[in-house]
């Protein structure tokens, strides 16, 4: 059965707690118990999360009652027993690790996940991720990350949903589904953490853990709907990010961690600060020190403080000061005890042993996996390429034809590249294709042309090549921002030395971002680019490129031509001067021309104002046509639903699967409203001639935003709205809400 998929989808999901309520009165009488018998010094030992040090004293002592980045289910067990046998309380441990797309079977980077439009499938891959890791000992992964990102020069662009906050809401909660199941006492689960709370997407020219410059209305409307959509999915934690909002760090900010997260979403869950975040926020110069980051942190509302050693360091000494009520230290350890029953640690604090080694690149894991790299696949350019249905002779080169470290992507901390199959491998296997391999370049940002004559010699001999170009794993994740995004080292010199060959080129990318190809589309026939695809995404690949598979992948995040246009996005707000598409550009000014000669809209004279490729664009081996949207009536109140129907045809010559995307733009607010915003999609596969009606039903509650006075309502008035395969294209019809 079909399924769209909305931000108000998210919000109507049923069974978003743990938990019955029954359940949850006997946690709760169970906390209180136990907190009562907590001395100081071991409550605060419960906000203390570390990775390193004396494991054992720490544990023993009451020290630490979570820990991270052990994975060894031996050395688990070890240091659970010791919490809770030798303990004096016997608290169980709470072991968390960064699962951000698998753990030992990967997937595609969430990126890439993003690009399926799928999230009924990113929900399994999660489940996948919990189940492996979960067999290790971890029961806390801290994912997913929801930041809204409109730079690729930021290279935690990899690590979250892209940059709409419809689509990363829907892969969010799905995410912390996937991740929870269905109860988290199942010793399969692993407690959510979403993150980064709030607005580190939107760092200053891409850098990471720049500062940022978010309005109140658009943190409101574009920043913070996917985190409320995963809390109201059940997520079972909530990571502060490293930024600072108007001079508040998210750590030290009663606002966000109150206001917002407790009172208006009603979360019951834990906060933990990111790494050392306590500590910057005395860098920031918003705490004198590290006691007085503790004191600021503890107090807006941060529970766990990740490897600062605030708390454990100052914390005794805030309480006896009476600067920090002890009350405020009992409500955070209330959330951290409740977590851990919740997950049913104290019934079932171990886990089996060999349970990893049986669980780990299960056949049932690996198939998923090599869905979710199948569908994250985009196709950009197809000149006829492909699919290689005629190839016999096929040249295999570039960088990343036989790289399974760099295949895997940013945060593969516990994937064996043993395991990982590359395109080359898979391509070798298909039967009937002789493969000829040249690498070309070592590396992705090896600058030698040495072996590129031979690459050209090889071309001529064969029937197509296929460059892999793309990002080494390195290039891309946390501290990996770029400030241009051209393909790196020698690899576009690669590309024309194959295109010199004189036979049909294709180029395949596999990047941790969006890169700035525009200069490289004219040396290749087809192009198709993937988001790190992980363990599986040779065999993808090969399934893609020979015909056995159809790509149906769609650009989650605008690309842009240049690093130049930089932050490009398609839910920008209109301009009083919006660009009309007859725009002189640069080399089209003739000399001594007068001032205006160019035109005076919104537009780059060298690159105009339109990406590359635009969000939710990505092309297949079929055809669709789309027929005119419509809707069921003209007007609606704010309590109705619009049903938006719109007829879709295969007109191609072989099956094929499109997302079809709803977009609405209110036309006039008492704020200025983005030209689009995505408000729904559906994956539809259809038979090459098939046709199908493709039926949204959006509330119209779901037009609602943060307007003038920063209150969420619907405004009434005239929408358009489109229903096309990318944000780009479409017939625009309109409705009226009253």
């Amino acid at each position: 059965m079909k399924r769209t998929f909305s931000f108000v989808w998210i919000l109507a999901l049923l069974g978003l707690g743990s938990c019955n309520h029954s359940a949850e009165s006997k946690i709760d009488r169970r906390v209180e118990t136990l907190l009562a018998e907590m001395t100081l010094d071991e409550k605060i030992g419960q906000l203390n999360l570390v990775d390193s040090g004396d494991l054992e004293e720490l544990v023993r002592t009451g020290k630490s009652g979570a820990l991270f980045n052990v994975v060894d289910p031996a050395r688990v067990n070890r240091l659970q027993r010791i919490a809770v046998e030798e303990s004096r309380l016997g608290i169980p441990l709470l072991f968390g690790r960064d699962v951000i797309h698998g753990f030992h079977t990967l997937f595609p980077i969430p990126l890439g996940q993003a690009a399926t439009f799928d999230p009924q499938l990113v929900e399994q891959g999660a489940r996948v991720a919990a189940v492996e890791a979960s067999a290790a000992g971890v029961r806390w992964t801290f994912s997913p990350m929801l930041d809204i990102a409109r730079d690729p020069r930021w290279g935690r662009i990899a690590e979250g949903y892209g940059e709409d906050p419809c689509l990363t809401a829907v892969m969010g909660a799905a995410m912390v589904r996937g991740y929870q199941g269905g109860d988290l006492r199942n010793p399969t689960s692993l407690a959510a953490c979403i993150k980064h709370f709030a607005g580190y997407g939107a760092a200053e020219g891409g850098r990471d853990y720049n500062t940022t410059k978010i309005p109140a209305r658009e943190l409101r409307n574009f920043y913070l709907p996917p985190f409320e959509a995963a809390v109201r999915a059940g997520a079972a934690t909530v990571m502060t990010s490293f930024n600072e909002i108007d001079g508040v760090p998210s750590t030290g900010n009663p606002e966000l961690l109150h206001e917002i997260l407790r009172e208006e979403w009603q979360f019951d869950g834990m906060v933990v600060s990111d790494w050392n975040s306590l500590g910057e926020m005395v860098a920031h110069g918003f705490a004198a020190d590290k006691r007085d980051a503790a004191r600021k942190a503890i107090l807006a509302g941060t529970e766990i403080d990740m490897m600062t050693f605030g708390y454990s360091g100052h914390l005794r000494e805030l309480v006896e000061s009476g600067e920090v009520p002890e009350s405020v230290v009992d409500d955070a350890v209330r959330h951290v005890l409740r977590l851990k029953f919740r997950l049913g640690l104290f019934e079932n604090p171990y886990v089996d042993e060999g349970l990893s080694a049986r669980t780990s690149y299960a056949p049932e894991h690996l198939a998923t996996a090599k869905r979710c790299a199948l569908e994250s696949a985009i196709l950009l350019k197809n000149d006829g390429a492909l699919p290689l249905s005629r190839v016999r002779n096929l040249l295999v080169t570039g960088p990343l034809a036989d790289a399974a470290h760099d295949q895997n992507g940013t945060w593969s901390f516990d994937a064996d590249p043993g395991h990982t199959v590359t395109p080359l491998t898979a391509l070798r296997r298909v039967e009937g294709l002789h493969i000829s391999y040249v690498p070309g370049l070592k590396y992705s940002r090896d600058r030698s042309s040495a072996e590129f004559a031979h690459v050209t010699a090889a071309a001529r001999r064969a029937d197509a090549v296929v460059v892999f170009l793309g990002e080494e794993a390195i290039l891309s994740g946390e501290a990996h921002s770029l400030s241009d995004l051209h393909l790196a080292g020698a690899q576009s010199g690669l590309l024309a030395a194959a295109r010199a060959g004189g036979k049909p080129v294709i180029a395949v990318v596999m990047a941790g971002r969006p890169l700035t190809i525009e200069r490289d589309l004219a040396n290749c026939d087809a192009l198709l680019y993937l988001f790190h695809p992980g363990t599986t995404g040779g065999e993808a690949i090969a399934d893609l490129l020979t015909g056995r598979a159809v790509p149906g992948g769609k650009t989650p995040v605008t690309f842009p031509r240049t690093a130049g246009q930089i932050p490009m996005y398609y839910n920008h707000n209109n301009t009083g001067r919006p660009a009309v598409g007859n725009e002189i550009l640069l080399d089209e000014i003739p000399l001594r021309a007068g001032q205006t000669s160019p035109g005076c809209t919104s537009f780059y004279l060298d690159s105009g104002w339109e990406p590359l490729f635009p969000f939710g664009y990505g092309l297949s081996y079929t055809t669709f046509a789309y027929g005119a949207p419509r809707c069921d009536r003209e007007t609606y109140g704010p309590e109705e639903t619009i049903v938006v129907e719109c007829t879709l045809s295969n007109t191609g010559r072989c099956a094929g699967t499109e997302v079809v995307q709803l977009y609405v733009q209110d036309l006039t607010g008492s704020i200025a409203r983005p030209v689009k915003e995505l408000k729904g999609f559906e994956r539809v596969t259809l038979d090459a001639g098939e046709s199908r009606t493709v039926t949204f039903r959006l509330p119209v509650e779901e037009l609602a935003f943060h307007g003038f006075d920063l209150t969420r309502r619907v405004e009434p008035g005239r929408f358009r709205f489109w229903v096309a395969g990318d944000s780009a294209s479409g017939t625009p019809a309109e409705f009226e809400v009253r």
